[in-house]
């Protein structure tokens, strides 16, 4: 049976010290790159949402962390995301390497253009 979350806090706090900081640290850079945004749980995991519409999905495994869906960019965005492209919607962050938290907030800005305006 998969565990339920009701909020985004009851959703970090089920991972490991150092995966849920990455998460938290990957939860601030959205909200810096989206400000205003709401967050609510959705297909369990975190979203953040502008006006009702969902914006930015997050999510922690147990080797890497993963923002979804992918923004069309331009060509030097889509040459920083490529390293960490898995599949046509997913950017996939080893949790042993540093992670590019400037990259997720454009992901996130990108994504604001694209589904708000």
């Amino acid at each position: 049976m998969a565990i339920e979350f009701d909020t985004v806090d009851a959703y970090l706090e089920s991972f490991p010290a150092e995966t849920r900081a990455v998460l938290e640290q990957i939860r601030s850079t959205l909200h810096e790159a989206v400000p205003g945004a709401g967050e609510k749980i959705s297909y369990q995991i975190p979203t953040l949402i502008v006006g009702g519409t969902s914006i930015v999905y997050f999510a922690g495994w147990k080797h890497h962390v993963s923002v979804y869906p992918l923004p069309e960019g331009d060509a030097a965005f889509a040459a920083d995301l490529a390293p960490y492209r898995s599949g046509p919607g997913t950017a996939k962050f080893p949790l042993t390497k540093p992670i590019p938290y400037d990259l997720i907030g454009r992901i996130a800005s990108f994504l604001v253009a694209e589904r708000v305006g």
